[in-house]
């Protein structure tokens, strides 16, 4: 067979997958698609398909939705060994936020193809406002101000099926897409961050064939009222003060005393507390902060714009622009229903909690009200999986968006139903692929050929 010939076969052997599940064929006809024209070479030989599945999977015959998924074949060089699902984070971000670290999850996983879905809501699937984050709507995928009204407006209007976009119907679009995974090879799935609380709700409502689950970024338990959403800025706060030395620390106390500070004008948003939270994601920006408060001390703003410049960089470089903006009425559904365990936060409650606090995260204050409707949490919400696959959780001890305590209080719960191994990326960050690739890459090497991963890990510093 020619390369010409080889690629078709591939083709029409990933829409014949799509097929094998009756349980596929009942909800939807899968379509195999061009791949979107994205530019990255990273993307290059990917296979594009479109599924649907109902809104609700109690409802078959209802109305139905689209979920889009991407295949990145393994290198043929190596042994083909499976495949590896990848979901991504947020709630609200598409599958392209994990685009940039498909190196690195190509060696963590060698011989496994690369399965990246949408999650329902978010990228190319369907969404909950299908005009208002329309591609070609004034913002794109995102909001723009004039639209905030009529998509709310829509959210409200429609409950049922606003409250479909749940984390239990997510959950149900993975059985139907995984359906069959298990007869070409061994299965993998991966999530990161809202990923890995997604992927613990599908191995409870859903009978799936996994060998090896990986939790990159572990979520606190469900129940907790101690690490929830609405606490996020303690969070931050304890992170940040960790990042810092204490002559730095003290600096920068002085700095938060000063008022109109020339300098105040090159901080993005004018507050350095949330822009300092926000380094705290990219531990190469966030080992300057020592510097940038010796220099504002002086009055020197050189290492601060220089800063933000490499910050913003960092921010298009996640792959969240275009079509795959974060989906924004998502984030607040899911966040509102499940992930904030103090529905009555009021914006005195915000400030006060803050006022003392040397980094602020902005999330706690979009809590507050009921801008989006919640939908109730189900029977599955703060239950674990009765049985876990092998699993690793892999995290860093100065991730600000999911907490290392936590992390380590949940695993002990998963333990009680399989046979978990934790690995620490010191000071690591959240999305180790991304921030810790060395780390990352060596730890799930070891635990997916069936050994075991090591305890810890520092990243090499790069040149």
């Amino acid at each position: 067979m020619n390369a010409r010939g080889w690629q078709m076969g591939r083709k029409a052997l990933w829409a014949m997958i799509l097929l094998l599940s009756p349980m596929m064929a009942l909800a939807a006809r899968p379509q195999v698609m061009a791949c979107p024209d994205d530019p990255s070479p990273l993307l290059r030989g990917a296979h594009c398909a479109t599924v649907e599945v109902p809104l609700r999977h109690a409802e078959a015959d209802g109305e139905a939705i689209t979920l889009f998924v991407r295949r990145i074949p393994a290198d043929t060089a190596v042994a083909h060994r499976g495949e590896v699902w990848l979901l991504s984070g947020g709630p609200g971000e598409a599958g392209a936020s994990l685009y940039p670290s498909i190196p690195t999850y190509q060696k963590a996983f060698p011989g496994y193809d690369l399965v990246i879905p949408d999650h329902r809501g978010t990228g190319r699937s369907t969404r909950i406002c299908p005009a208002e984050e329309a591609p070609q709507s004034p913002e794109g995928t995102g909001l723009a101000g004039s639209e905030w009204s009529s998509c709310i407006g829509s959210m409200y209007a429609n409950l049922p099926r606003t409250s479909a976009f749940s984390i239990t119907e997510a959950a149900h679009d993975l059985g139907v897409l995984m359906a069959g995974a298990h007869e070409r090879g061994q299965v993998l799935l991966y999530g990161v961050s809202y990923g890995t609380q997604l992927a613990l709700r599908a191995l409870q409502v859903n009978e799936l064939a996994v060998d090896g689950l990986i939790l990159d970024g572990l979520v606190p338990p469900e129940a907790t009222d101690i690490w929830d959403l609405s606490r996020r800025t303690a969070l931050v706060d304890d992170v940040g003060r960790q990042s810092l030395d204490a002559a730095s620390l003290s600096r920068y106390r002085t700095l938060l005393t000063v008022k109109d500070a020339a300098w105040q004008k090159d901080v993005p948003g004018g507050d350095l507390r949330r822009f300092f939270a926000a380094l705290l994601s990219f531990p190469a920006l966030r080992e300057r902060m020592p510097q940038i408060i010796a220099g504002l001390g002086d009055g020197d703003t050189t290492a601060l714009t220089a800063t933000v410049g490499d910050w913003h960089a960092a921010l298009a470089a996640l792959g969240q622009s275009g079509d795959n903006q974060p989906a924004l009425p998502l984030v607040m559904l899911v966040s509102a229903s499940e992930n904030n365990a103090r529905p009555a936060l009021t914006q005195a409650m915000v400030d006060e909690e803050a006022r003392d606090a040397l980094f602020v995260s902005p999330i706690p204050g979009l809590l507050v009200g009921g801008t989006v409707p919640r939908y109730p949490r189900d029977a599955w919400f703060g239950k674990s999986p009765q049985r876990l696959p092998r699993t690793l959780v892999v995290h860093g001890t100065l991730d600000p968006n999911t907490g290392y305590a936590s992390a380590r209080q949940h695993a002990a719960i998963l333990a009680r139903a399989g046979s978990v191994q934790f690995h620490t990326v010191e000071r690591g960050a959240h999305l180790l692929p991304l921030v810790a690739p060395h780390c990352f890459s060596t730890s799930v090497q070891a635990f997916v050929v069936g050994g075991t991963a090591p305890q810890r890990c520092v990243e090499p510093v790069s040149e």
